[in-house]
């Protein structure tokens, strides 16, 4: 038996055997996603599955990287995002059940064949798929590389990308429905989420700093 409070992170292997109870008449709640194992050991360049003692965890890095997957279920992930976050998922999971890293050669060319192939789609949606073929290398192996060239995430730098336009739209006087979508935003509560994790502020509080009007378009 294993006990688990609030914020904890449960791992269980394929075909493990297990059951659940709340440990209180409070009951419980929890959120649960389903991750194809080959993916993870795809990601990790066919290393064993990561194993977590106990199956339960603690570990910030677990949790953190779950978050994206969380709020999946509330607003839909587009590809690029989601693989993004398979990535960092395998990568906390290997971290976090104690596997040893060695060095690695990281492909300096390829990562900026993608990164240069996301700056001329100026904001576009863009899968990994893409990215693998203008790169010429696979697909987790370039993710692999451009956080170590780049510090972030492919899916991050182009939700960066369509930042800096969608600024630039609404400071040449576009409204924040058009600058959302001609910048690649599903919407504007998509871009002011994204605005809001980055900034820290929405895009009308920092034009109304600036000094500027907004406009926004309501849709019946």
């Amino acid at each position: 038996m294993r006990h688990s409070l609030p914020g904890g992170t449960l791992v269980l292997h394929p075909d493990e055997l297990h059951d659940g109870e709340a440990g209180t008449e409070a009951g419980f709640r929890y959120r649960m996603i389903y991750v194809e194992p080959v993916v993870i050991q795809q990601i990790l360049g066919g290393k064993p599955l990561p194993f977590i003692p106990t199956g339960l965890s603690t570990d910030p890095r677990l949790g953190l990287v779950l978050e994206t997957f969380m709020q999946s279920i509330d607003a839909p992930l587009e590809r690029l995002e989601e693989e993004d976050a398979l990535f960092d998922l395998a990568q906390a999971l290997d971290a976090v059940g104690n596997k040893r890293r060695g060095r690695r050669a990281y492909d300096y060319q390829a990562a900026e064949r993608a990164r240069d192939y996301i700056h001329a789609s100026n904001g576009a949606s863009i899968t990994l798929d893409e990215l693998e073929y203008v790169s010429g290398r696979d697909r987790w192996s370039l993710s692999r590389d451009f956080r170590a060239l780049y510090g972030t995430s492919p899916y991050r730098y182009i939700t960066l990308r369509r930042l800096d336009l969608a600024r630039k739209m609404l400071l040449g006087g576009f409204n924040l429905v058009d600058a959302a979508m001609a910048a690649g935003f599903f919407d504007q509560s998509h871009m002011n989420r994204h605005f809001m994790r980055c900034y820290g502020l929405s895009p009308a509080r920092w034009l109304s700093m600036l000094g500027r009007q907004t406009c926004t378009i309501v849709q019946e």
